[in-house]
């Protein structure tokens, strides 16, 4: 997802516009033959919205021309030959942005006077990044990663680099003076410096964090200070310069291992939370929950998607097209849990079998 969504991001993306702002959200696909739908697809949604601009007599001629011209820059901005599972653009008066999703999203296009974010803010909250830190040292270098790949982060000062030329070569020809590159002072500060680059990162951003090296440098950076309990390390050196896809190798079976334990966890918090009648189960009773700001913890299994209705105050299954269908209840749930405070936890299909594929602890 491009560019990262944090919570300035997503504060600036929920201000209310002049009417109107267009929200125009797809499903995209990654491999052929499933993608030669792509383009046909877009076409016909930046049409409807078109249309819907048109026929809208709230909209004034200027307003709406200017609109459709960040609709038009927008769509020539996406990029569906690397298309991920979702597409998001909006446009509005002087302003367009295009976002590609790891998460599917319904079809749709929304004109409304705010962008309709809850499809980025769910696709988000079930990216589960990381940050992956490569130690050598004359190089530390930033990743940022998920279980799809991992990339190289260029960003408050990472990568950072030094030489290993020596500062006095007559001296340590004439003594011998070698220490080893991980005792020597200069390496200390350089990584010191690093730590406190990473320090500013994870306040800025919090992720989980992955630190690859050799034995020696992930134990001087270890002495330097934690980084916070959500840290491991991986004894792996080389991968200063990359590539990607060997960051990304090395970093997946920790990533896996602790995926694994998290759901072991979370399975126990919530059988625990039902002893204490403290449980919702199934999508009806964790949309109430979450809309009241009762849930404390939502988990969601990673393809669950439904077709719903509201009626008298509950959710009842609905079919496709069937009037006051909505098809992203589930992201909109997730998007009022966390902005009620509740931690979000998307998890493996068939983790929550027989609680519905969506469950939650509650408050109270």
């Amino acid at each position: 997802m491009d560019p990262v969504l944090s919570s300035e991001v997503l504060a600036k993306l929920r201000r209310p516009r002049p009417y109107p702002a267009v929200s125009l959200v797809m499903p995209t696909h990654r491999r052929e033959p499933d993608n030669a739908q792509d383009p046909v697809r877009l076409r016909n949604l930046l049409a409807e919205a078109e249309k819907a601009l048109t026929s809208d007599p709230d909209v004034p001629r200027e307003r709406r021309l200017d609109v459709l011209d960040q609709l038009n820059r927008a769509a020539a901005e996406v990029d569906l030959a690397h298309a991920e599972d979702g597409l998001v653009i909006y446009a509005a008066q002087g302003e367009h942005q295009v976002w590609s999703l790891p998460r599917t999203v319904p079809e749709r296009v929304v004109l409304s006077d705010t962008f309709l974010t809850r499809n980025l803010v769910a696709a988000h909250a079930a990216e589960q990044p990381y940050w992956a830190v490569a130690v050598a040292a004359d190089r530390v270098s930033l990743w940022s990663g998920d279980p799809e790949r991992t990339v190289e982060a260029v960003r408050d000062g990472f990568p950072l680099t030094r030489s290993l030329e020596p500062q006095d070569v007559e001296r340590e020809q004439r003594i011998g003076d070698v220490p080893s590159t991980f005792r020597d002072e200069d390496t200390r500060q350089f990584l010191r410096e690093a730590h406190e680059k990473l320090r500013a990162v994870l306040a800025s951003a919090p992720r989980p964090v992955y630190l690859l090296g050799t034995s020696e440098a992930l134990g001087l950076v270890e002495e330097l200070g934690s980084l916070g309990p959500d840290t491991v390390t991986v004894q792996h050196g080389g991968l200063a310069d990359g590539p990607a896809t060997a960051v990304h190798a090395a970093v997946e079976p920790a990533r896996a291992a602790r995926a694994a334990a998290t759901v072991t966890v979370l399975t126990a918090e919530l059988d625990a939370a039902r002893g204490r009648r403290e449980y919702a189960g199934g999508i009806d009773e964790v949309w109430r929950a979450a809309k009241e700001g009762r849930a404390r913890l939502v988990a969601v299994e990673d393809d669950y998607r439904t077709v719903v209705r509201e009626e008298g105050g509950h959710l009842e299954p609905a079919g496709d097209g069937e009037e006051g269908a909505r098809d992203d209840m589930v992201d909109e749930i997730v998007e009022q849990a966390l902005e009620t405070g509740a931690e979000v936890r998307f998890v493996p299909g068939g983790t929550l079998d027989g609680q519905g594929r969506i469950a939650a602890a509650l408050r109270y």
